[in-house]
């Protein structure tokens, strides 16, 4: 009875005979010990690299055949990498769960995950300004080192007021703080990165330690669906 549990699944999706003979040649001893020692390791795991293409696992009747170890280690058990906790004295702040939280931002792209952010909300608006939305939105595996509120408040109100109006200037200290790739606080340990305004910035430092051109981070590694976001508690100004 024990061994038409098992088959049973496996047989409706894939033919058992087929996937099983190429994986190990038969299945005949269904013993506890020979179900977890061959099936789990042979059987089920053929059966999981067998179809890649179609996405379809067989499902296994056995409790505790398949062991977490073996469906971790399936390309097909997880659709999105699994990344270490944000970086920077200001983590503690963020929400555990809602809006703003590491979920939340998770499933947004960056410049609506910055719209989710109320740290953010000037940086937010300054991208609307200067109609750089839609660019960062659409754009595939970036970094993004945003100044927060009070990083904006430190130009002063007049020169935060003339950059605002400014659309080149604007954008152009804006894009000064996008990068290519998501960089981790590993890549920033002592780097040199070529910006989207075409200048280069450089980061040092590790843990609640990283700079940015001088400007601290404040949270950082904070993972979006396009985007690795980087809070800093400075404008960052291109050189030259």
């Amino acid at each position: 009875m024990r061994t038409r549990l098992l088959a049973l699944p496996v047989v409706a999706a894939l033919s058992l005979a087929t996937v099983t003979t190429a994986a190990r040649g038969s299945v005949q001893d269904l013993s506890p010990g020979s179900v977890r020692g061959s099936v789990a390791s042979a059987s089920v795991r053929g059966v999981v690299a067998s179809v890649p293409a179609t996405g379809f696992v067989a499902p296994v009747s056995v409790r505790d055949s398949v062991t977490p170890a073996s469906v971790q280690a399936s390309p097909l058990s997880s659709v999105r990498r699994t990344t270490a906790a944000p970086v920077g004295p200001a983590c503690k702040s963020l929400p555990s769960s809602g809006r703003g939280s590491l979920a939340d931002l998770g499933r947004l792209r960056v410049d609506t995950a910055a719209a989710h952010e109320p740290d953010l909300s000037t940086f937010y608006s300054a991208i609307e300004a200067a109609g750089l939305t839609g660019k960062l939105n659409s754009a595939k595996d970036i970094t993004v080192f945003a100044p927060t509120n009070e990083a904006f408040d430190k130009l002063g109100k007049r020169k935060l007021g003339k950059l605002q109006k400014d659309k080149a200037a604007l954008t152009k200290i804006l894009t000064y703080h996008v990068v290519q790739g998501r960089k981790t606080p590993a890549d920033l340990k002592k780097g040199d990165f070529t910006t989207l305004e075409g200048g280069k910035l450089t980061t040092k430092g590790s843990g609640d330690k990283i700079k940015v051109d001088g400007a601290k981070v404040l949270c950082g590694d904070i993972q979006t669906r396009n985007a690795n976001l980087y809070l800093v508690d400075s404008v960052l100004t291109p050189k030259g």
